[in-house]
C-alpha cells in the first residue's frame, strides 16, 4: 500500500513495509526506509507510482481555483477531505484529496492550519486586505525590477534613485525598493554601490560624495544655522576695564575666528609683561541658550579643504573675534617674565577689553620671519621687535617642556595640508606644506600651551571645575580630574584658548569667568560632568572632545562619590 503523508513540515509519499496499530515502516522513492506514525498518514492508495503519485497531485493543486475553494468551504473548522469532497465531487480521487491539501496547506492567505489535515478558511474582510497587501508588494517588485534594469541596461539613474542617491549609502532604509533595487543591480554589476552611483552619474563625483555624506553624518539637521537665534550685544560689555596693552594676532589670511591675540609690553626693573589675549564668548553665550545649544550641538568648527563649517553663526562670531581695529571682550593672561633668564615671575588673569592694533597674516610674512632674521635683529614686518622677544621666550617655554618630557619637540618637519583653488568640484588642489618648528609657528603655539597650562593650574588651585586634557603612559584622556600631560610636557593643560572654535574651550572659559566674577554657586559642582558624551568629527583640524551641561564656576569640593574620566 502506498501512502500520502506529512513528516518534517513537508508532504511526501512511499510504500508501506510493515506496521503496527499506531506506526509503520515507510520506503520512500529513493529508497530511504522511515518510521512514519498512523496520524501523519492523509492519502493511502494502490496506484500510481510514490512518484508519480506526487507528481500528479502537485500538478493537480496548481489547477484548483483558490477563490472558488475559499467559497466552497465552510465558515467553521474543516478537514481537507471534506472540501476536496465539495471541490470535486462525491468521486474524488486519492490524488484529488492530495492535491487539495496541498493547494490549501501553500496558500495561507486564503486558509488557515488549525491542526493536522484541518483548516479554516480567512474572513472576508482579512482575505481582502492580504490580497490588498500582495498586490501591492507585487506592483513594488515590478517597480524594483524596472530600476534595476535602468540601472544595468540602459545605464541611468531612475529619478527615485537619483534623488536620493547620497541618503542610500548614508542611512539607508533597507526595506525601500530604491536600496533593494540598487542592491540587487550592484550585486549582478559585482561592483560597490557608491561605484554604481557614480558610473550612472547619479552623484556627479567623488568630492560631491565625500562633501555631502561627511554634512549628512555630522549635521543631520543641515548645516545652516536655525532661525531666529538670539543675538549678541557688543555693548553689553563696555562696563569692562579698557587694557593699556597693544595687542596684535597671527593667523592665516582664511581664518575668520580670531579668537586670540597676544601682546609685549616692555616694564622697569629688566621685565616685560607678556599678554595673551583670548576673545571671550562666553561673557555672551549663557549656558542653555539657545546660542549655546547649537555650539554644543555642533561642538567645533569644522574644517575641510575648501570648506569651513562654523560653530557659531557669523553674528557671533564677529561680535567677539579679535578683528582688527576693534576693541573687544577678552580673557587675558599676563605674565611678567625677566628679561635676562626668561623665567616668568608672576602671572595675572583678567576680564577686561583690549583694542586689536593689527591682524597679522602668517601666509604672508612667514617668510620674512625666519630664524636667521631674528638673529640678525630685525624683522621687516609690523611688530617685529615683539615677534622677536616672543620667539625667544618662546624658545624657553619649549627648553622646559622638553626637559620635562625627556625627549626634544620635533621640528623642521613639514605638515602638508591641501587648500582649494576656486569653489566646489571645480577647484584645483594645492599641497602646501608648513614647517613645524617656524618661528612664528612656534611662538604662537608656545603661547596658546602656556596659557591653557597656566589656566589648567589657576582653576585647580582655586578648586574650580575644569574639563582637563591629560596623558599618563601614552594613553589620551579627557577628565574633570587635573592630571599631567606627559606629551606636552607640563603638569595641566586645560582647552581654554579657542572658544569661537571649539566648545571645551568656552566651558573653561566660562569657568575662568565665573571665577573672576566671584560668582560660586554652592548648588553647582563638577556632577555635571557626569553625564558629558565624548565625540568628535572626523575631518576637524583636531579632535574635538566636547562637554555638555551647566557650568557657571563649579566647585571641585562639592560632594561626589566618585570622579568621571574620559
Amino acid at each position: 500500500m502506498n501512502l500520502f503523508f506529512e513528516e518534517d513540515g513537508a508532504f511526501k509519499v512511499g510504500t508501506e513495509m510493515s506496521g503496527t496499530d499506531s506506526a509503520c515502516q515507510v520506503e520512500l522513492p529513493t529508497g530511504k526506509r522511515i518510521k512514519v506514525k498512523r496520524s501523519h498518514i492523509f492519502v493511502t492508495y494502490n496506484s500510481p507510482s510514490p512518484a508519480e503519485f506526487l507528481a500528479r497531485a502537485q500538478q493537480e493543486a496548481e489547477e484548483i481555483d483558490l477563490e472558488i475553494l475559499w467559497e466552497f468551504a465552510p465558515d467553521d473548522e474543516f478537514d481537507f477531505k471534506t472540501i476536496a469532497a465539495e471541490y470535486f465531487g462525491d468521486s474524488v480521487t486519492p490524488i484529488q484529496q492530495a492535491a487539495t491539501i496541498l493547494r490549501l496547506h501553500s496558500n495561507p492567505v486564503y486558509f488557515y492550519r488549525k491542526g493536522r489535515g484541518k483548516y479554516r478558511k480567512a474572513p472576508a474582510e482579512t482575505l481582502k486586505l492580504a490580497l490588498a497587501a500582495i498586490e501591492r508588494k507585487k506592483k513594488l517588485e515590478e517597480q524594483k525590477d524596472s530600476y534595476v534594469q535602468m540601472l544595468i541596461e540602459e545605464h541611468k539613474a531612475p529619478a527615485e534613485i537619483a534623488n536620493k542617491a547620497i541618503e542610500l549609502l548614508v542611512r539607508p532604509d533597507k526595506n525601500s525598493i530604491e536600496w533593494k533595487a540598487l542592491n540587487e543591480a550592484s550585486d549582478k554589476l559585482s561592483c560597490m554601490p557608491l561605484r554604481l552611483l557614480l558610473d550612472v552619474g547619479a552623484i556627479p563625483n567623488a568630492w560631491r560624495w565625500h562633501v555631502e555624506s561627511f554634512f549628512m553624518i555630522n549635521f543631520p539637521k543641515g548645516k545652516n544655522f536655525p532661525e531666529n537665534l538670539s543675538q549678541p550685544h557688543r555693548e553689553a560689555h563696555d562696563e569692562l576695564p579698557l587694557s593699556d596693552a597693544v595687542a596684535f594676532s597671527i593667523d592665516d589670511s582664511e581664518t575668520t575666528e580670531i579668537d586670540d591675540a597676544l601682546s609685549v609690553t616692555p616694564l622697569e626693573d629688566g621685565k616685560t609683561r607678556v599678554g595673551i589675549h583670548i576673545s571671550a564668548p562666553g561673557l555672551g553665550i549663557q549656558p542653555g541658550s539657545d546660542i549655546d545649544l547649537v555650539a554644543r550641538e555642533r561642538m567645533s568648527t569644522v574644517y575641510a579643504p575648501g570648506l569651513k563649517t562654523t560653530m557659531l553663526p557669523k553674528e557671533w562670531v564677529a561680535a567677539f573675534s579679535l578683528d582688527e581695529g576693534l576693541i573687544c571682550p577678552v580673557v587675558s593672561l599676563y605674565a611678567v617674565v625677566d628679561n635676562e633668564t626668561l623665567a616668568v615671575l608672576s602671572t595675572d588673569t583678567r576680564l577686561e577689553r583690549i583694542k586689536i592694533e593689527k591682524n597679522l597674516r602668517y601666509d604672508l610674512i612667514a617668510d620674512k620671519v625666519t630664524e636667521e632674521a631674528i638673529q640678525e635683529g630685525n624683522l621687516p614686518v609690523p611688530y617685529g621687535p615683539e615677534l622677536i622677544w616672543l620667539w625667544k621666550f618662546a624658545k624657553k617655554l619649549l627648553k622646559v617642556r622638553e626637559e620635562v618630557r625627556g625627549r626634544p619637540e620635533p621640528v623642521g618637519r613639514i605638515d602638508w595640508y591641501f587648500s582649494l583653488k576656486g569653489e566646489d568640484e571645480n577647484a584645483e588642489i594645492e599641497l602646501k606644506g608648513r614647517r613645524r618648528g617656524d618661528p612664528l609657528d612656534l611662538l604662537v603655539a608656545e603661547m596658546m600651551i602656556f596659557a591653557n597650562s597656566t589656566w589648567g593650574g589657576w582653576l585647580e588651585e582655586r578648586d574650580v571645575a575644569g574639563i582637563y586634557r591629560s596623558q599618563r603612559m601614552g594613553r589620551v584622556k579627557m577628565t574633570s580630574v587635573p592630571g599631567p600631560h606627559d606629551g606636552i610636557g607640563v603638569p595641566y593643560y586645560a582647552w581654554s584658548t579657542s572658544p569661537l572654535r571649539r566648545y571645551v574651550d568656552m566651558v573653561n572659559q566660562r569657568q575662568i569667568i565665573a571665577t573672576l566674577k566671584a560668582i560660586m554657586t554652592p548648588s553647582s559642582s563638577r556632577s555635571f560632568l557626569r553625564s558629558i558624551p565624548i565625540t568628535r568629527h572626523s575631518m576637524t583640524s583636531s579632535p574635538a572632545w566636547i562637554a555638555t551641561g551647566r557650568c557657571d564656576g563649579l566647585s571641585r569640593k562639592a560632594s561626589m562619590s566618585s570622579r568621571p574620566q574620559w
